[in-house]
Formats: C-alpha cells, structure tokens, sequence
C-alpha cells in the first residue's frame, strides 16, 4: 500500500501547523463561525447537529494494521470510542472537540494519515473497488491511478474552488463494486484491441436532489493522457458549470443542460489544448507509484478440502459466514474477506474502539497487516489464506464481527440521519435498526438471498438510496417524519436509478412496507432471480397492489 514521501509528510504536517493557529483565533473570538466555516471544510471538519464531526480521508479505502489502531486510539481519546465508516471509504468522528482537533491531526499525521479532500468545492477523496489488487477478473490494480489522481488534485490551484464537490472512482473490472456510474467522473481501465492499457472514462453521474446515471464521453483514453484528460474535463465544468444555484451547480446537471455532445466536444478542445501545453504523465512516473502496490509474498499453502468440509458440517455458523463473507481471489489458496459491520439491530458503518483495535490485529495475523473499506459501510481483509478462515471467523466472532449477512436484508447502507446531521429532515438509523430487527432470522435471510436496501435521511442521499433495490428517504412534512420508498435501483455494472413507489410511510408503517415488499419478491420470484432481475421482469404492479393492501 501507498507510503508518504517527503512531500506529503511536509504538506500534510504544515497544514495541521496552519489549522492549529486558526483553530486558537477562533476560540479566542479573533474568527467568527462564518470566516472559520471554509478554513475549517478545508480540515475536514464539520458542524453538526450536536457537536463537529472530523472526517478522515481513507485515500481509496485502503488501510495498514498500524492506521487502524490508531483511529482506534484517537475514537477512544478524542470521541465516544466508536468510528463511522462512510459511503465514500472515510471515517467520521462525531464528537471532537474543536479545542483538539489540531492534536487528532498531528496524531493522523504520526501514521500517514489526514482529513483534507474530505470536505469543501474541490476534489474529493478518491475512491476505488474494495477488492482492488486481488480481484479475479482486473485488468489492472485501480489504486495506483487512484493515488496518481490523489497526488495531482491535492494542490492544483485551479480546482480548490469548484462550483460544487467533485467525486472521481476508479475500477479495473467489468463488475462495477465502486459505483463508479454515479460518480462526476467514473474511470474503468481496459485494454483496447491492441493490449494497450487505457480508460473509458464517464461523466455526470451523481445522486442528491437529481439523481443521475454518467454518460460514456471517451471510450479509450491512452493511460498517459489521464491527468491532461481530467483536467480538460474538470475545466470546462469549472468555467461553465452553474455556481448561481449550489442545487444545479455539479456537473451531471451541465451535462444535462448542455447535453452530452457538446460537453464531449469542449472537452475535447480543451484536452486538446492541453496536450500542446502539459507533459503526459510518463510511464515511468505510474511506475513509480505502482511500485507501492506490490502483492505481499503468498504461500504455497498445503489447504486440506477434506478437513475444512468437516469443519463446516460441524460448526453450521461458520459455513453460514462463508457463503456471505468470501470472495475469489486471483491467488489460489486465498479468499477476500468482507467483515460485516452490521450486526443485527446495530448502527450501520459503526465500529467500536476495541473492534477496531481487533480488525487490526487479525489483518496483522491473516491479511497481510492490509484492510480495506467498502463503500458499503464494511471492513475487507485483502489476503486471508484458506487454511486460516476457521481461526479467522473464530477471532471475528469474539468482537461480534461475523454477521453472516454480507449483501442481505440487515446489510443496510444509511447515512446518520437526524441523529447526527444538521442536514438531515428525518431519521436514518433508527429504520435501519428496525428493518434488521425485523429480518433477525438470518435463516431467513439467507433464503431471501441478494438484496439491497438503502436508507439517506435526507433528499442528498448520502445512503445511496436511489440506487437500491429498496430505497427509503426520510422526508419532514409539517413537522412529521415520514418514508419514501423507490424500487428498482442498482448501484452494479447495470446502474439504475430506482421509482418512487407509492405513498410515504410513517416511521412505524415503512418497516412493514419493507417486508411486504420483500414477501411479494420472494412469492412471485422465479428460479431463485434476484430482486433485480424479478422486478425488471414484473414491474412496479404487484408491489404497488401488496403495498396498498396494507395501507
């Protein structure tokens, strides 16, 4: 995994110098909240309902043993000895103090760690598949462009004040795990005819208030003219995407307004231009890089099949945590490891200190010290051999780590919600707790199989509720929480954008509407299809008329 070099440990280490003294002018008074608000997003830090919430960037989800024991050590010192994992790979502290926040950084900054493109009009965290490296079918390990793009847009004067956040994934598979189509740029590596490596790259997807699905504007872009091609991309938004309505200020909505190919046709003037101005990044400079990224040392690893069936006959939890919990992996002998951090009826994206101390230990003894963040609020261990997968799932088990639940009912993304954030119109994590009370019966679960469900309280959708296959909205209407429901959404290589379905739901009446929503799949489903591909087939209907059944 990526190591600072001197210029990030001197960038990172000056900003938490600068954010200390602006830290103390505002607590003497010298700054008011209004002039320390962009100081402050530029930290990371915001304000919430409560108290600030610090986010720390996970620069494409991808952490040591030694960063997460020290997020544990700072949850237990600097907060309420818990983390919030995120949608975008990152992890929030909800209750710092401002007076330590410079502390928490300098502490982040001992372990190659920081909290800035975590907020702000500027070029977010760059996120990436959570199997990156060890997936069976990549073209190519998306972290090293993933960093390539982290170390290009971290100073570049032009982008420090976008109209509006800008989000960038990368994947190097067919199988879309970064919802990389809502995304403002998403980048999947291919090769083209000739073997040469290079990108599709896709624009103006995004969810929110107008949830969109990107469009296709370059079908290969040589690997070298990436950051040239970035650039003319996130020029043309930045000199014409609409700052007058923070609302219609991204640009999935200049796509829309403008439309697809004249947007194509301005980039590529621009890039164009460029390449006539800007060096392309030379091959040895991704090499370079790359060269951070190197596989750890597999074993030749004796796996008796025999032993571990027998294993599995005699601990039935253990094989139910397997047919959730692995992944193939490009190195026989070895499987990935998602680690639900969904227990049921429990705040989803949550991991206490002592877990999170835990996590650690176990990547340092199984997974090669290496974990990573899916955007679907969990934790995966890279490099688990399959002789330790029994010991593995025995340690998990003591630190109420082995859910059997991976991409299940009680797998629920959601945002904070009303509990936490100033935006937020109704509660997020109280319905999440409930719909996972409700399907306890992971026997049950299991027989459901596949299915998404997502929960954003508020219409920014931080929870990815419109590309669920059930997704809930909280919404206030005078004064009165209540539920929207959409059905249909995908988040996969098939992105779709799910229909409201319905009326809304009151806070008691939506963990129904979710079961009846789910019994009406499993009664009309055929040959075991998935929610996806049963409600493509049936449509809306037989959901509509169970819904106003119950109503």
């Amino acid at each position: 995994m990526y190591r600072y070099d001197e210029f990030d440990e001197t960038f990172v280490r000056q900003r938490v110098t600068q954010f200390r003294e602006q830290v103390a002018r505002r607590l003497k008074g010298q700054l008011s909240e209004d002039e320390f608000k962009p100081i402050r997003l530029m930290n990371g830090l915001y304000l919430q309902l409560h108290a600030y919430m610090l986010r720390v960037a996970i620069p494409y989800g991808t952490l040591s043993s030694v960063q997460m024991h020290k997020l544990a050590d700072i949850s237990a010192k600097y907060d309420k000895s818990y983390g919030h994992f995120t949608t975008r790979q990152n992890i929030q502290f909800n209750w710092p103090e401002l007076k330590d926040v410079p502390d928490l950084l300098d502490e982040l900054a001992d372990v190659e760690m920081h909290a800035i493109q975590t907020s702000g009009n500027c070029i977010r965290n760059v996120t990436a598949d959570h199997f990156a490296g060890v997936a069976v079918d990549e073209v190519e390990d998306p972290r090293p462009i993933a960093e390539l793009i982290r170390q290009w847009s971290s100073l570049h004067p032009e982008f420090t004040f976008l109209p509006r956040k800008f989000k960038i994934a990368v994947i190097g598979t067919q199988e879309d795990r970064a919802v990389m189509k809502s995304h403002d740029i998403g980048l999947r590596i291919i090769r083209n005819e000739a073997g040469e490596t290079g990108f599709e790259v896709h624009v103006g997807g995004g969810l929110g208030r107008t949830p969109m699905v990107s469009k296709l504007i370059r079908e290969f872009l040589p690997r070298n003219d990436l950051l040239n091609y970035l650039e003319a991309v996130i020029r043309v938004y930045n000199l014409i995407g609409r700052r007058d309505n923070k609302y219609k200020a991204r640009i999935k909505i200049l796509l829309h307004e403008t439309g697809k190919q004249e947007v194509t046709r301005l980039v590529e003037k621009e890039f164009d231009q460029l390449k006539t101005q800007n060096d392309p990044v030379s091959s040895s400079e991704i090499e370079r890089i790359q060269a951070y990224f190197q596989d750890p040392s597999y074993d030749d690893n004796d796996f008796d099949m025999m032993a571990f069936n027998a294993m599995r006959k005699k601990h039935p939890q253990f094989d139910l945590w397997l047919k959730t919990s692995l992944s193939d992996h490009k190195q026989p002998g070895y499987n990935i490891v998602t680690v639900s951090l969904k227990p049921i009826g429990g705040i989803p994206g949550d991991a206490s200190a002592d877990q999170m101390h835990a996590i650690a230990d176990l990547a340092t003894a199984f997974s090669s010290s290496e974990i990573r963040v899916s955007h679907e609020q969990n934790l995966v261990l890279p490099y688990v051999r399959q002789q330790d997968l029994f010991e593995l799932w025995q340690g998990l088990k003591q630190h109420n780590l082995a859910t059997p639940n991976v991409g299940l009912a009680s797998d629920i993304i959601a945002c904070p919600g009303m509990d936490y954030c100033a935006l937020a119109t109704a509660r997020s994590i109280p319905i999440a707790q409930d719909i996972s009370n409700r399907f306890a019966d992971l026997d049950r679960q299991h027989d459901v199989g596949e299915l998404k469900i997502k929960i954003s309280g508020c219409i920014n959708a931080c929870g990815h509720h419109h590309v669920a296959n059930i997704g809930i909205l909280g919404l206030e209407k005078k004064g009165v929480e209540f539920y929207q429901i959409t059905l249909g959404g995908n988040a996969g290589e098939n992105t779709s954008i799910g229909s409201v379905i319905g009326r809304g739901f009151s806070g008691e009446e939506v963990i129904d509407a979710v079961e009846t929503i789910v019994d009406t799949y499993v009664g009309l489903r055929q040959d075991n299809e998935s929610f996806a591909t049963a409600y493509s087939r049936t449509g809306p209907e037989p959901f509509k008329e169970a819904l106003y059944a119950i109503a």
